[in-house]
């Protein structure tokens, strides 16, 4: 499936990694050349502002969801394509959602991981059947990783429920992951437990 438009969540502050930075930069310009078009959460700081600006930067169009009360505070980005404005965090996520083909986590906090795992959970439960992708910079990822695969070990997420979750240090390889994507055909229900 070609990729026309993907979101990604990542951190609204810049961190204290120089390589973050870079690697934002590349992921925009990378997403431009390929023609994809991003959806992000529609702020003009931190890493979320660097995407935006670097897909802009490279004749890209970017398309931000942000809620009302963040925008309240001028943190919108006021130079993208269109900036969509939403009540509720929920309400953020859900259009996120319908605009887009598949889905990108780059370095972030609590928030880029709330919003990954709703996603992964909207997933599993068969409401879409969209990719979903961790770009490992800089080894970001790496604890994340081993504990997805620790949940695998202890019984408590199925392995097919893993492999929707694809992962790269590599944009290019990533993108080319999600495009090859087949959803898992398997129920979220673990099997009971006997007592």
């Amino acid at each position: 499936m070609k990729l026309k438009q993907v979101v990604v969540f990542c951190a609204s502050s810049s961190g204290f990694e120089k390589p973050f930075n870079q690697a934002v930069q590349n992921v925009g310009k990378r997403l431009a050349d390929r023609g994809i078009q991003l959806v992000y959460g529609g702020g003009q700081v931190g890493l979320m502002g660097l995407i935006a600006n670097s897909v802009l930067d490279n004749g890209g169009k970017v398309f931000g969801v942000i809620p009302k009360f963040l925008n309240s505070k001028e943190i919108g980005h006021r130079g993208i394509t269109e900036l969509i404005e939403v009540d509720t965090m929920h309400e953020r996520k859900a259009k996120m959602n319908a605009l887009c083909d598949g889905v990108i986590a780059l370095p972030g906090g609590f928030g880029t991981m709330e919003e990954l795992f709703e996603m992964l959970t909207w997933g599993q439960l068969g409401l879409h059947q969209k990719p979903i992708g961790l770009l490992n910079i800089n080894g970001f990822f790496d604890h994340l990783i081993a504990f997805i695969q620790h949940m695998v070990d202890t019984g408590l997420l199925k392995k097919e429920n893993q492999s929707m979750l694809l992962f790269s240090d590599d944009i290019d390889d990533l993108l080319n992951q999600m495009e090859a994507y087949q959803a898992p055909l398997v129920p979220k229900w673990l099997s009971v437990a006997k007592s």
